[in-house]
């Protein structure tokens, strides 16, 4: 079996082989290529038997670790939608797999598939601590709330041999710079040592995100994040470990996970998670042709109904960008999820006020220069 880039459609069907769900992967296929380009790729049949065909689709596909060359480490943003103004990303593309990914779309700069090159073509910024550093310095640098990993997992599976996550943090509490995480990932409890202490300085929370507790449904959903029950545990140590903690029901799926809403934000509650939020699933630019795909493989049943119900909450399209709706959505369905969300958050104790980070202990310039 050969991979080929064609510039144009197979000649006949059975030209090109269906589609099929890879072992460890979300995407169904790299199609389409992206926005930017009029190429897609297609499994070609040359001759292997029905039984080779299964072997390949259960396959383990390698990541690729690639170099990201950067000029600054902190991306800024303008977005009314998010309480933030500046991020930090380790890393482009992310292993988690996870098919509803938000940030999928931004491969397609990278002239990448938003599909599978997104989960297997991952792109490490090995300077990152070192830019922080040198941008934490600039005389005329004010800190301000940040965000590490908000685009990409922080702690994706390759940050356990990389290290810059790790690294990143180190920079941070060396400024006394406040930070939050977003993680699917168990891998944060590696660096406790290093947010426990910010945490009691009033520089660090965190939030996990948990869309499913249905770990058959996460296994294909979300392939290489950690487990729905993991991520539970997880708010738990961090809880214990004195972390201001959160949970995000995020996203939530109409007609496939939004049922499970109040039992995530129960369990979390229960884990010590002091606050929750919520989105709705959100498809830009190509993520609504890989999601399909990814409906009609894995529950074909429920693929029609999915697709009804997102519509229904927006405005009869599978998207709508605009600020005010996009994380939320609109209609009766939408409203009804909200009510839904409110109502669980002040059952289980979920709207405890949100800490405060402390901005005032921030070392300027040179931090090995500061005075104490």
């Amino acid at each position: 079996m050969s991979i080929h880039r064609l510039p144009f459609a197979p000649r006949t069907e059975d030209d090109a082989l269906p589609d099929l769900a890879r072992k460890g992967r979300g995407s169904v296929s790299n199609r389409p290529s992206h926005r930017f380009g009029n190429a897609d790729r297609y499994a070609l049949d040359d001759g292997w038997s029905d039984h080779e065909r299964e072997d390949w689709a259960k396959a383990r596909r390698a990541t690729v670790l690639g170099v990201d060359t950067a000029r600054r480490i902190i991306t800024r943003n303008t977005s009314p939608d998010i309480g933030f103004d500046r991020s930090i990303n380790p890393y482009k593309g992310c292993e988690h797999g996870c098919i509803y990914c938000f940030a999928r779309p931004s491969h397609a700069y990278l002239d990448l598939s938003p599909g599978i090159d997104f989960e297997t073509r991952i792109f490490r910024k090995p300077d990152a601590p070192d830019l922080l550093r040198k941008e934490l310095s600039a005389h005329n640098y004010r800190p301000g709330p940040m965000m590490l990993g908000i685009n990409t997992d922080a702690y994706q599976p390759t940050e356990r041999t990389e290290l810059l996550t790790r690294r990143i943090l180190e920079v941070l509490a060396e400024f006394r710079h406040p930070v939050h995480i977003v993680t699917k990932s168990a891998l944060i409890q590696r660096d406790l040592d290093i947010l426990a202490p910010m945490a009691a300085q009033g520089l660090f929370s965190a939030s996990l995100s948990v869309t499913t507790l249905d770990r058959d449904l996460a296994r294909v959903m979300e392939p290489r994040a950690a487990t729905p029950q993991r991520r539970i545990d997880t708010i738990r140590a961090l809880s214990q470990a004195g972390i201001p903690v959160g949970v995000l029901a995020a996203p939530m799926i109409p007609g496939l996970t939004d049922h499970e809403l109040e039992a995530i934000l129960k369990a979390a509650a229960e884990a010590g998670a002091r606050r929750a939020g919520m989105t709705l699933i959100r498809l830009p630019h190509e993520i609504k042709t890989l999601f399909e795909e990814w409906l009609h493989q894995h529950v074909p049943g429920s693929a029609d109904k999915v697709l009804n119900r997102i519509r229904q909450t927006r405005g009869g399209e599978l998207y709508d960008a605009t600020f005010g709706k996009r994380m939320t959505g609109t209609g009766q369905h939408a409203d009804l999820m909200r009510r839904r969300f409110d109502l669980a958050v002040r059952r289980f104790g979920l709207d405890v006020p949100r800490t405060r980070l402390d901005y005032s202990q921030f070392r300027g310039g040179d931090p090995q220069m500061s005075l104490l």
